[in-house]
């Protein structure tokens, strides 16, 4: 992320730089000026019977709050016959509380032609109920051109359900430069654009056809028209118009700018855009502006950055601190405050105000909290009580209770109802759940969709998955002939490299495989490291082999140690190893006590020769 340098680089100090208070004062000085000699121009006007000075004066003192003054020139213009001054007469008398006299003389200068007058009267009959009416007048004010007209007229259109004639009449208002108008058009365009869209964490469907294809495209353009209405708006000093920018563009990765409109409207006071200012700072690196931001927009009210705050608190072990603010989260109404808290108190032992708070979250429909209350009741041995929860979430939308679900049907031998909720989990993109589901499609022989589910456990980085995988697709190969050591290795196939990934992230078994697969390339060092690391990691195979590989080097004491590690740990193969070594030496009674070893370990055929070896020891020793 490139954002955050110093606040100069940033955000342009530039665009902040204000005049001095001097200069102001005098700017101001000069327009009160001007104003008092345009007020004696017109007053002397008026007094010698200029209907427009009358006019323009009323206004001027209607605009000062001189109501008094002002009546008298309006009523002059009016009876004149002048149409402002009809409507500025309206205005007047409705900031008196005379609304129907007001509507009276609306009325009059709407039917002389004024739309200013037009808006006034729609606006009068919609607060008084009357809509058609209010959709007559409001209609003759937005088709002459009145931009506040056609922003009233698309929202009384809008709650009446016509969302054509809403949307025409609300880009009319956005056109003529009404902020707010642009700012509504943006978030209808968005709203039908963008909201299932995948870039914007909707459902994600497939293009198959030519009218999907184009409905596609038209909810594409839909979407960039939506960010320049956005843009517009936010241009014009709209707050949410600017968090809403910022959030497309943090989605795009254009971080810098993004971070420019979320301070513009951060600035503006709009706690969401200080809010989400703290997490951009926050994944910049910058945990100490973050934390401002984030005080400022939970002293507004943001749960979200209380939240964030008391997750700030809780890794930096002030726990108490944490629980403040997560409890302010939850006063501001925001339910995560609950689940937070619930993990707080998990992680701190208290077990049963854990499971308050969860209890609290999961009731206010909070999934995750649902999922986590569940996994408490069920490690408190409440299996009965976790089952609803776990369906609670689950039907909510948790994978993670999805895929538990899984796991208590199994437990409880359940196993189509188990597989059900694996493949609801793993369709979701749970990597465990997919592993379940491949192997469950195995035991069911059908491998192009055990294959299915195991890749997708396996990409999506299980090491059992890709293990699982890598034998599926090596028991497919053709056998590859024979190696001798020192032999040129050959090009690694597809199952070689997931036994490889399944190697490398642990997997003691991969480990030997992998082993066993360099050997036969011929390549000892690279046997002997798998050998070694799975050997070190408990695995008794890999002791063997490892055994197996140092005693062909010519390491054969070295070989002892591991075949007697694997000994210990079980490995009948290792003991009968264990017992042809000491018999060779002439350690007849260690022989035979090995030999017995392998005896009970087995497999059958290594049972037969370890009887052999032993009643052969025994005659030796007897003779």
């Amino acid at each position: 992320m490139d954002v955050m340098g110093d606040m100069v680089n940033l955000f342009e100090t530039g665009r902040f730089v204000q005049s001095s208070g001097r200069e102001e004062a005098g700017e101001e000085a000069q327009e009160a000026a001007d104003e008092a000699v345009e007020e004696v121009r017109r007053r002397l006007a008026a007094e010698a019977g200029d209907v427009e000075a009358m006019s323009v004066l009323g206004a001027m003192l209607l605009r000062r709050g001189d109501l008094d003054g002002a009546e008298s020139h309006l009523r002059a213009a009016t009876a004149a016959g002048d149409r402002a001054a009809a409507n500025n007469l309206g205005v007047l008398l409705h900031q008196r509380g005379y609304a129907d006299e007001a509507a009276g003389w609306w009325r009059i200068a709407a039917v002389a032609g004024s739309s200013a007058a037009a808006h006034a009267l729609g606006r009068h009959f919609r607060e008084r109920g009357d809509e058609p009416a209010a959709e007559y007048w409001l209609r003759q004010s937005a088709e002459q051109g009145h931009v506040l007209g056609a922003y009233a007229l698309a929202d009384l259109l809008e709650h009446r359900g016509d969302g054509a004639g809403a949307e025409r009449w609300m880009r009319a208002a956005a056109e003529r430069g009404h902020r707010e108008a642009a700012y509504r058009l943006a978030r209808t365009l968005d709203r039908r654009a963008g909201r299932d869209l995948d870039d914007d964490g909707g459902v994600v469907r497939s293009v198959t056809d030519r009218a999907e294809r184009a409905d596609r495209a038209e909810r594409a353009e839909g979407s960039e028209e939506a960010e320049q209405w956005y843009r517009q708006a936010a241009a014009r000093g709209h707050r949410r118009a600017a968090l809403h920018l910022g959030a497309i563009l943090e989605r795009r990765g254009e971080l810098r700018e993004a971070g420019r409109w979320y301070l513009t409207s951060a600035k503006d006071g709009e706690a969401r855009a200080a809010c989400a200012l703290g997490f951009l700072l926050r994944d910049a690196g910058d945990t100490e502006s973050a934390a401002v931001w984030w005080l400022r927009a939970a002293q507004d009210g943001d749960g979200n950055a209380a939240n964030a705050l008391g997750a700030l608190h809780a890794e930096r072990g002030e726990p108490q601190t944490a629980e403040r603010w997560y409890r302010a989260a939850l006063d501001a109404g925001d339910h995560n405050g609950a689940y937070n808290l619930g993990l707080l108190c998990a992680e701190q032992g208290r077990t049963a105000q854990a499971e308050q708070w969860y209890r609290r979250a999961a009731y206010a429909g909070h999934r995750e909290a649902a999922n986590a209350l569940a996994i408490l009741l069920l490690r408190g041995g409440d299996a009965a009580g976790a089952e609803p929860w776990f369906s609670k979430a689950a039907e909510a939308g948790s994978v993670d209770a999805a895929f538990n679900l899984g796991i208590l049907y199994a437990g409880r031998g359940e196993d189509l109802a188990a597989l059900r909720w694996y493949e609801r989990a793993a369709a979701a993109g749970h990597t465990e759940a997919a592993l379940q589901v491949g192997m469950a499609r195995l035991r069911d022989g059908d491998e192009p969709e055990a294959e299915r589910f195991l890749r997708c456990a396996a990409g999506g980085g299980s090491p059992e998955g890709a293990y699982r995988l890598a034998t599926l697709l090596d028991a497919r190969r053709p056998p590859a002939p024979a190696h001798e050591l020192g032999e040129p290795a050959q090009e690694k196939t597809e199952c070689e490299e997931w036994y490889e990934r399944a190697a490398s992230q642990g997997h003691r078994r991969a480990q030997v495989r992998v082993g066993m697969l360099a050997a036969a390339r011929g390549d000892v060092v690279e046997a002997a490291r798998w050998y070694r690391e799975a050997a070190e990691a408990g695995s008794r195979n890999g002791a063997f082999n490892l055994g197996l590989l140092l005693a062909r080097e010519g390491s054969e004491p070295e070989a002892v140690l591991w075949w007697r590690r694997a000994a210990d740990a079980g490995h009948g193969r290792a003991a009968l190893r264990l017992a042809l070594v000491c018999a060779r030496r002439g350690e007849l009674d260690e022989g035979q006590r090995w030999a017995d070893r392998a005896v009970s370990l087995g497999p059958r055929e290594v049972a037969e020769r370890a009887a052999r070896l032993r009643d052969a020891l025994r005659q030796e020793l007897s003779a």
